[in-house]
């Protein structure tokens, strides 16, 4: 494997390939390529978002983390059809973020949540086909960030622009990568694959009605940064209900972790340097190869920027209860609706029996 390559692995990958190192010397080597990889990383990760804030302003350097989710993900990642319709895909996915989280604020919070319901609908039904590739945590979460961080006038006028120029940008990468690729199904057979009594098509119904109605319910009860209930909520909702017990366990101790390492930090360090905790999170997310680490480092950006509006003790309240509220709301939605279908399945037996 060659420098480049070994480059490209993932936090397993790379890990994994430490635990096999049979001497001290290709031990340290994997290491050094793995700091690298992770200082390449972020500081082309926090050049590309800064380039992003100067060029269309600071209110949306919330742009240039989506768009660099998206580059990131689809340069490597597909949607398992036709590349040319791929790519079409791509497109509308970056017209739904842009338009329907800024028209879903304008909303009451129960009109939002139903353009939410039809916006992920399209995102998840044909983006997420294949739930173990986890596009959700791209598309959904990119919707999610918009959404709570929202503008108006002249700052979404430029917004419009950067969303087109990240949109370009991204389907022009993923075309690149993709256009050589076979594939043997189309956009036809992703419509003709819905099945209600399938696991695939339970969990994308799940994430579609879920998401929004958690964000309803935060917004109803007056909670500021509902986004971090759908986000934990959307995060917790897997097709395996022991998976999704997992999550719910690996968030809710992660996130409280990760409430207890900041607020250490916010009071060992000087002020001045607050704002670095968030990229310090981010290193730790580029070291973290479990979902449990990964809510605990996680915590760190998020509570970067909401305290200094909130406050500390405000924002730590935030984090913990919005949390905590996705993802148990997210498992109950989701043990019913599957006790739900049972039953309903049940039922169509009986009738087709007798």
């Amino acid at each position: 494997m060659t420098f480049y390559q070994e480059l490209q692995l993932n936090q397993a990958g790379s890990k994994n390939l430490l635990k096999k190192s049979e001497t001290l010397k290709e031990k340290l080597y994997h290491m050094w390529v793995y700091l690298v990889k992770i200082a390449v990383t972020m500081a082309f990760c926090f050049l590309f978002v800064t380039i992003f804030s100067i060029l269309f302003g600071n209110e949306n350097s919330i742009v240039g983390v989506v768009v660099l989710l998206c580059l990131m993900v689809f340069r490597n990642a597909d949607l398992g059809i036709h590349t040319g319709q791929s790519t079409m895909l791509l497109a509308l996915f970056f017209v739904i973020m842009t338009v329907c989280p800024h028209l879903a604020n304008q909303f009451s919070p129960v009109l939002g949540m139903l353009l939410n319901i039809a916006a992920l609908a399209v995102l998840i039904l044909f983006g997420c086909h294949n739930p173990f590739m986890f596009n959700q945590s791209t598309l959904v979460l990119g919707y999610l960030l918009l959404y709570g961080y929202d503008v108006t006038g002249k700052s979404y006028q430029m917004r419009l622009v950067g969303m087109a120029l990240g949109a370009a940008f991204t389907c022009f990468v993923f075309y690149r990568n993709h256009k050589n690729r076979t594939y043997k199904r189309n956009l036809k057979d992703l419509i003709q694959e819905f099945d209600i009594t399938s696991s695939r098509t339970k969990w994308q119904i799940c994430q579609i009605l879920c998401v929004p109605i958690v964000l309803c319910i935060a917004e109803l009860c007056n909670m500021p940064r509902a986004m971090w209930a759908g986000i934990a909520a959307m995060s917790a909702i897997l097709p395996f209900m022991e998976d999704m017990h997992y999550r719910v366990r690996k968030r809710i101790v992660g996130n409280i972790a990760g409430v207890i390492c900041f607020t250490v930090l916010y009071f060992l360090l000087p002020s001045s340097i607050y704002a670095y905790i968030g990229i310090l999170g981010g290193i730790g997310v580029g070291f973290s190869a479990q979902y449990g680490w990964q809510a605990v480092f996680n915590t760190f950006g998020a509570l970067a920027i909401a305290a200094e509006t909130y406050g500390l003790q405000g924002a730590v309240s935030l984090r913990v209860i919005q949390n905590v509220f996705g993802v148990v709301f997210a498992l109950v939605f989701c043990v019913i609706f599957y006790w739900f279908m049972s039953k309903k399945k049940e039922s169509d037996v009986t009738v087709h029996a007798e």
